[in-house]
């Protein structure tokens, strides 16, 4: 196991089971050793299905449990900010899932602990790992379609009858399960202070957000615009992403899905005509936890920074102050 990272997971979320556990078994530096649950059936299965050799019914056990490393905790959104910290001061690096936190205020809390800690905390977007990303930060930075005045973005998907993300007390809602891949896609392809936003939403009976449009203005000029919601039918498998990316020499349009694998693609619009660019994405939440371990073993820094998680909190407070929630 030399040159792996040992790893412990704080919940049994769907998220773990269809995305980072399989990301994990596939990565190359990646020693998946416990996992901690409520429900003694649940964890248990979790175990036997992954080959996890450790189980526990206490969060608290796992994070004293000397073999292990760092935690990755996917668990509701307002028990990202407690378990985090509790993992810091354990001496754990943690990888936690989107959004870190509830409020801006508990981001920069997180990465303060972190710091007095000596350890890495990293905000977990799969996405933002995958090649097709960085293949759009490519032809944006070689000035194919001039400077960037304007992008649109999109990411809506089913209702749902009955699951936490319609409660507000675990910080349900589109704007935090959705509106963060927009808002952090936004911010990774436009270089500038945020000068501006807004936004609206459609609540449900129970305070959430169902749908929230928003636009954000930038220091260079640049402007932005997305759509978020669970709107589509009830428990279905429905799902509508849209990327465009305006400049002033050409654009860039993409539907393809948000953290999609496979073979991914985007075409840009020039002068010149249409170029089709086809990336090969592989599973992004192995190189999430790869780009991660190489931090934890010392030759990397996180790929998803402080400064980016703590920009993007703010942004979302506001837009959702504005929107009202």
């Amino acid at each position: 196991m030399e040159n792996k990272v040992k790893w412990g997971i704080l919940g049994t979320a769907n998220i773990a089971r269809w995305g980072m556990i399989p990301g994990m078994k596939n990565a190359g530096n990646t020693d998946l050793v416990a996992i901690a649950g409520r429900n003694p059936e649940k964890t248990e299965s979790y175990a036997r299905n992954f080959g996890i050799r450790k189980t526990y019914l206490s969060y608290d056990e796992l994070l004293s449990d000397s073999e292990i490393t760092a935690v990755y905790v996917p668990l509701p959104n307002d028990l990202h900010f407690p378990w985090v910290i509790k993992a810091l001061k354990a001496g754990k690096h943690v990888l936690c899932e989107k959004p870190l936190a509830l409020n801006s205020d508990e981001v920069k809390e997180m990465f303060k602990t972190a710091e007095e800690c000596g350890v890495y905390l990293m905000e977990a977007y799969a996405y933002l790992h995958s090649p097709y990303v960085e293949s759009l930060k490519n032809d944006i930075k070689s000035g194919i379609i001039g400077d960037i005045d304007y992008i649109d973005t999109a990411f809506v998907t089913q209702g749902y009858k009955n699951d936490f993300r319609l409660r507000k007390e675990p910080g349900g809602g589109a704007m935090y399960d959705l509106g963060c891949y927009c808002t952090t896609m936004i911010l990774s392809l436009i270089d500038s202070k945020v000068s501006s936003s807004g936004a609206v939403s459609e609540f449900s009976d129970q305070g959430v957000d169902l749908l929230t449009s928003g636009i954000i203005g930038f220091e260079n000029g640049a402007r932005a615009s997305f759509n978020v919601g669970m709107i589509l039918g009830e428990d279905t498998n429905s799902r509508y992403d849209r990327l465009f990316i305006h400049g002033t020499k050409g654009s860039i349009r993409s539907d393809v899905e948000y953290n999609m694998e496979g073979p991914v693609s985007y075409k840009i619009y020039t002068d010149a005509g249409v170029t089709e660019r086809v990336i090969e994405v592989p599973n992004n939440y192995s190189l999430e936890i790869e780009q991660f371990n190489r931090c934890i073993l010392g030759n990397e820094t996180p790929h998803i920074t402080s400064a980016f998680s703590i920009k993007n909190a703010e942004l979302i407070d506001t837009l959702l102050k504005k929107a009202g929630y």
